[in-house]
């Protein structure tokens, strides 16, 4: 990568051949798993630029001038001009920003950061501000029509987004179309490109479906295009402004066969086990579904060891990971009673160590 801040800039720690960086992926990997695991794994490629579309910067002020900045480990500040691997929009509005704000004194003053999230439909821009962001709501509105984007600027107990705050963005899996409704705090996987890759390697291996089960399922990223594949669907989430923009996907898409349930993978299991009834599952019968398939894509903590029990009791598991330490552990458990059938690398992150990994597990005949 021919980037003049490699080296300073935290983000990407890795400027060797592209191809010699899948390779030590793999090969770590291989070497992680190599006592559970010695059949093919599957590495999908990203895009070496331009492929990040969702990115956020510091905001350093020095003087009358501004910068945008990121920090080191060890807080050290890299001014940045402009960056390889973010998508080309983020590229165009970077600079069609910082010209505004380097003359505009009240819609630089106190503002620290700034984040650009891009979309195949839309794109938005997110400031960040240290006063009142209502003293600066005209010259935020003349901005926004300036850049014909969607703004929302932030601050202490304060948002301002005018009543544009979604994006749609769009998915395409198996040459066929997925809508999504996003806001700016959901969580977005940064890499489009990879995540249609690896939304499509999960469908192109489900067989022997029936009904499907997927808990921590945000916007309904894996959700919506996977539930063509089963009868019916139940996912879980418990974020309130996630699961409101996943029900409005679906109504996007027309999708009918999925269930969403605002709740706690604790509460949910508690709900499967007859524990206690929960008031949000008044309209389900949870014993109407014959799940044949679970998918979990958890944080970095990997899972709890309840939910690991919780998720042996289902045929077919897909676990989607983006620590492959934690993913190891939670495996060795899980192999205990599955088999692992399908192992894919995805590279999310180029020019980093960062490795996205996805499991496909069955249980083993008795």
């Amino acid at each position: 990568m021919d980037c003049r801040y490699f080296k300073d800039c935290p983000s990407c720690t890795n400027n060797e051949d592209y191809n010699l960086q899948l390779i030590k992926k793999e090969n770590r990997i291989k070497e992680l798993f190599s006592d559970i695991y010695s059949d093919k794994f599957e590495v999908f490629a990203s895009r070496d630029k331009n492929f990040r579309n969702r990115v956020e910067f510091g905001i350093f002020h020095k003087d009358d001038d501004i910068f945008y900045t990121l920090v080191t480990k060890d807080k050290k500040r890299v001014f940045i001009k402009s960056c390889e691997i973010v998508d080309k929009k983020i590229s165009f509005y970077m600079q069609k920003l910082f010209e505004i704000l380097k003359n505009s004194n009240s819609l630089k003053q106190k503002l620290f950061g700034v984040e650009f999230i891009s979309s195949k439909v839309d794109f938005m821009i997110v400031l960040l501000y240290h006063k009142d962001v209502e003293i600066i709501k005209d010259e935020l509105l003349n901005l926004k029509n300036m850049l014909g984007i969607k703004l929302i600027a932030r601050s202490r107990k304060k948002i301002i987004d005018f009543d544009d705050n979604e994006l749609v963005e769009i998915l395409k899996i198996d040459n066929k179309e997925y809508k999504f409704i996003l806001c700016d705090n959901a969580f977005i996987q940064p890499n489009r490109y990879m995540n249609e890759i690896m939304i499509s390697w999960v469908k192109k291996n489900l067989f022997s479906c029936k009904d499907y089960l997927e808990m921590y399922c945000g916007h309904g990223n894996f959700t919506l295009p996977l539930s063509d594949k089963f009868n019916k669907v139940l996912a879980s989430e418990i974020s309130k402004r996630s699961i409101q923009n996943a029900k409005k996907s679906l109504e996007l898409n027309g999708i009918k066969n999925i269930k969403l349930l605002r709740i706690s993978s604790e509460d949910l299991m508690d709900a499967f086990a007859k524990k206690r009834e929960f008031k949000r599952l008044k309209d389900i019968n949870l014993d109407e579904f014959n799940f044949s398939h679970i998918l979990v894509d958890p944080p970095r903590a990997g899972l709890d060891e309840s939910v690991i029990n919780f998720i042996k009791n289902y045929e077919f598991i897909i676990y989607i990971s983006c620590n492959p330490l934690t993913l190891k552990r939670d495996i060795e458990k899980i192999i205990k009673t599955h088999t692992i059938l399908k192992f894919a690398i995805f590279d999310q992150f180029v020019n980093t160590d960062h490795i996205e990994c996805g499991i496909l597990l069955q249980r083993i005949k008795k």
